[in-house]
């Protein structure tokens, strides 16, 4: 299990480098850009324009701040489970964290080529 400093390492990196590392997963695996934006916006409720101001700075913001700042944590996002890097989503005990790992996974999701209803959970819940 991850310690606290581990935790503060992930929570000050820059968001546009975490940013390039999920599309690039993504690309990697014949998905898009696009794709991903819509899982980010889905969970976070940021917009479009936002997301992409953030992803270009030079000056991002540190990944903690992103989700600190995020207009409306989409409701369903307790619907997010399963294992990342060997630890199960919905066992993460610090909020903070669970919240990077459940990114983590839909974007894990859209690598193994799962469609974009069962990813955002639609008709779920």
């Amino acid at each position: 299990m991850a310690n606290n400093m581990d935790n503060e390492k992930v929570y000050q990196m820059e968001f546009a480098k975490i940013y390039q590392l999920l599309v690039n997963k993504a690309l990697r695996k014949g998905r898009t850009k696009e794709e991903v934006d819509e899982i980010i916006r889905w969970l976070t409720g940021y917009s479009q324009e936002a997301l992409e101001s953030m992803a270009e700075s030079t000056a991002s913001c540190p990944y903690k701040e992103f989700f600190q700042n995020a207009p409306r944590m989409n409701e369903k996002r307790i619907l997010v489970k399963g294992v990342v890097c060997g630890i199960r989503v919905e066992d993460i005990e610090e909020p903070l964290m669970q919240e990077i790992r459940r990114l983590d996974k839909m974007v894990d999701e859209l690598a193994k080529g799962k469609a974009m209803e069962k990813i955002l959970r639609i008709g779920l819940g």
